[in-house]
């Protein structure tokens, strides 16, 4: 892995990902909604509905980039994941031909863990959170030979999850505002670099698990709580490569409670009949919740990823 804050990346980065793992991905669709259907004071927002990606989130981005960039041993890969990283390097692993090992933690969703077996990829689930995971997996690799496709700190993850921001800049070219949410922050990293520091990038977070916003109280990534139900969003720290990315290309983030993403997750289904993840509607629930507030005529697109999650 790249040295910890050496990662250069730029915009032809995420060109050549993009041309690379093009025939695998989907190109996930946007959906502009009234404000006044949401009762948001905006004219519109625009959704991208990266809930209908392979493998039901962005992060197949980041797994197809990293096993068609990397050399892969004969030992295959490895990951440690909440649960949609490990599904997307599942998945990626698959259909490539690739032996796939995915460390989770005991609060995986069983949907989720459904989809890394119907994948074909061995399962260990191992500790309470995902560094428990993660720990287990890098002595895994240790002993195996196994190459590691880590969840958002690793250069060609970011790559891959930069991807999206392609997309979204030929679909909404006119866009103002991207909100993202934010858990080891590889999503909000690749959009950031795409964009540059011309549009606004807003990472969303849940109050339970800071880990932007510590980091930038600190200056650098620095342990947080994971105290949210949304874990996906709740590793214990911001990525090494990912912070000086996003601490100079975004805006500070914007906290959220768990009740406010739960009222996203069920605005999203009552307007367009998606149901997302929280970790998918938390960057919805900014909006919502008033805890951003866009002017009237800002265009507004919102990344809703994450449908690995079943109603109730």
């Amino acid at each position: 892995m790249t040295t910890p804050g050496t990662a250069v990346l730029c915009r032809a980065d995420i060109e050549e990902a993009h041309r690379v793992i093009a025939p695998w991905i989907r190109r996930t669709p946007v959906l502009t909604i009234a404000g006044r259907d949401l009762d948001l004071p905006v004219e519109s927002v625009t959704l991208k509905l990266e809930t209908l990606q392979r493998a039901g989130s962005f992060k197949i981005r980041g797994a197809f980039t990293n096993l068609l960039t990397r050399e892969i041993p004969p030992a295959g890969v490895v990951a440690a994941s909440g649960g949609n990283h490990g599904a997307a390097v599942a998945y990626a692993a698959c259909v490539l031909g690739i032996p796939a090992r995915i460390f989770v933690p005991r609060t995986a969703a069983p949907l989720k863990l459904d989809r890394i077996r119907r994948a074909g990829a061995q399962i260990e689930v191992e500790g309470a959170g995902y560094a428990e995971a993660l720990a287990r997996s890098e002595t895994w690799v240790r002993t195996s030979g196994a190459l590691a496709i880590h969840a958002f700190d690793q250069p060609e993850t970011i790559r891959g999850q930069g991807t999206l921001a392609l997309e979204i800049a030929d679909q909404v070219p006119d866009v103002d505002t991207i909100l993202v949410g934010v858990g080891g922050g590889g999503l909000l990293a690749g959009i950031a670099t795409w964009y540059g520091g011309t549009r606004r990038i807003i990472g969303v977070e849940p109050e339970g698990s800071p880990t932007l916003t510590r980091a930038l109280e600190a200056g650098k990534p620095v342990d947080a709580p994971t105290d949210s139900f949304a874990t996906s969003l709740s590793p214990r720290r911001i990525g090494e490569l990912v912070y000086p990315i996003v601490a100079r290309l975004a805006e500070s983030p914007v906290l959220v409670t768990d009740a406010e993403i739960v009222a996203a997750q069920q605005a999203i289904w009552d307007a367009v009949r998606i149901w997302a993840e929280p970790e998918g509607a938390a960057a919805f629930a900014a909006l919502l919740s008033g805890r951003y507030q866009p002017s009237r005529n800002e265009r507004v697109v919102v990344v809703v990823s994450g449908g690995n999650a079943t109603m109730g």
